[in-house]
C-alpha cells in the first residue's frame, strides 16, 4: 500500500532491460551518440514540429536550466503558490537564474487564474529600475493538486502572458499522466497551445532518471548547451539518459503506463469516497487528496499504508499518489483498511 509519491516505484522493466543492452561495448559520451540523436528525432516527432532537446537526470534540472533561460537575474518569474519550483527545489531556479525573483500566485486547486495572473504582471511596472522586470510563467501540468490545466486555460494564460512579453515554461513532471487525462495530443498541450519551453518528465512514470528540456522556440536554446555543461548537467554517459527516453517513447509504453496510474487512482477515489471519505480534490489524473483525521491516517499507516500530509491550506488532507507498478491489489488493500477504521 505504497502511496506516497511515484518517485518511490521501480523502472519499468522495458526501460531497465534497455539500460542492460546499452551498457554493452562503447558510445561516444556527452550526447554525441546515436541514441541521442534517435531521441531528438522522436521527439520532434511526438511534438509535430522541430524542436532543440537537451537530456537532464533530474527534474529540479530541467526546470532550473530552462528557467535560466528565459528570465535575466532581476527578472520576475511568475508561478503558483504551491510549484514544485517554488516549493520543492531549494531556491535552485533563484540560483541558476543568478537571482530571478520567483512570484507565487493564489488559485484554487492548484491552478493560476487569468485574473490572479493579470493581477501579479500588473504589480510591478515595466522599465521600473527599481523593481523585478516580468521575464516567464511557469505552469506545472500536472498541478501539485492533481489537477490538469485544460487546454482553454493553456491558451489564455499563455496569451496574457506573450501579451505582457512574459515567455511561458510548463513544468511537465507528470506531463504524461495529464496528457492522457486529457485525450489530447503533445503538440496541442504545449506549442500550439502557447508553451514556449517545456520539462518534459520520464522520471515519475516508470525512467530510472531522465528528463527532456524541449524548446520549440529553437531560437531560446541558442547557448543552453553551455548553460547545461557550466551547471554540471551534461552526463559523461549519456547515452543511459538517452536509451531511457528511447524506450520510454517507443510503442507507446510512456502512454500506456500513465493510463494505468490514472485508472488507479480513480479506482482509488471511488472506494474511499464508497468508504465515506470525503476527497478535498480527486485531481484529474493519478493523485488525490482525501480527508482523514489523525486516528484514521495512524491506523492506516499501522496497517503498513504510506502517504504524505498535504500541508497546503486544508485541515487533514492527505496526499495519496498511484504509479504505473501500482496494482488493483494495493489499491483494494488500502480501501478496506480505511473502511475499517473510518471514524
Amino acid at each position: 500500500m505504497k502511496f506516497a509519491s511515484d518517485n518511490t516505484s521501480g523502472v519499468a522493466p522495458e526501460i531497465m532491460a534497455a539500460l542492460q543492452a546499452a551498457n554493452e561495448g562503447y558510445a561516444t559520451g556527452y550526447g554525441d551518440d546515436e541514441i541521442t540523436a534517435r531521441v531528438e528525432q522522436k521527439l520532434a516527432e511526438v511534438f509535430e514540429k522541430d524542436v532543440a532537446v537537451f537530456l537532464v537526470a533530474t527534474g529540479s534540472a530541467a526546470n532550473a536550466l530552462a528557467l535560466s533561460v528565459l528570465s535575466p537575474p532581476y527578472g520576475a518569474i511568475y508561478c503558483h503558490e504551491t510549484a514544485h519550483i517554488q516549493v520543492d527545489e531549494a531556491g535552485a531556479p533563484e540560483f541558476y537564474t543568478h537571482g530571478a525573483k520567483l512570484m507565487s500566485i493564489a488559485g484554487a486547486q492548484g491552478k493560476i487564474t487569468p485574473d490572479g495572473l493579470k493581477k501579479a504582471i500588473g504589480f510591478f511596472v515595466r522599465g521600473d529600475v527599481h523593481q523585478p522586470q516580468g521575464a516567464a510563467l511557469s505552469l506545472t501540468q500536472l498541478t501539485e493538486w492533481g489537477t490538469a490545466y485544460t487546454l482553454d486555460e493553456i491558451r489564455t494564460l499563455a496569451r496574457i502572458s506573450h501579451e505582457a512579453d512574459l515567455k511561458v515554461h510548463m513544468d511537465g513532471a507528470r506531463f504524461t499522466n495529464a496528457l492522457v487525462a486529457l485525450g489530447c495530443t503533445p503538440a496541442e498541450m504545449t506549442w500550439k497551445a502557447g508553451i514556449d519551453v517545456l520539462s518534459f518528465g520520464a522520471t515519475k512514470n516508470g525512467a530510472m532518471g531522465v528528463e527532456a528540456i524541449v524548446f520549440f522556440d529553437k531560437a531560446l536554446a541558442g547557448d543552453f548547451a553551455n548553460r547545461r555543461k557550466r551547471g554540471a548537467h551534461l552526463m559523461s554517459k549519456h547515452r543511459f539518459l538517452a536509451v531511457q527516453m528511447e524506450t520510454y517513447l517507443k510503442d507507446g509504453l510512456w502512454l500506456r503506463m500513465a493510463k494505468h496510474s490514472n485508472a488507479m487512482a480513480a479506482r482509488l477515489a471511488t472506494g474511499l469516497t464508497t468508504a465515506g471519505f470525503e476527497v478535498a480534490s480527486e485531481g484529474d489524473a493519478n493523485q488525490l487528496f482525501p480527508l482523514m483525521s489523525d486516528n484514521e491516517a495512524e491506523a492506516l499507516r499501522a496497517a503498513g499504508a504510506y502517504f504524505y500530509d498535504w500541508p497546503y491550506g486544508i485541515p487533514n488532507a492527505r496526499r495519496l499518489v498511484t504509479s504505473f507498478s501500482t496494482t488493483e491489489a494495493d489499491v483494494d488493500a488500502f480501501i478496506e483498511v480505511a473502511g475499517r477504521v473510518k471514524d
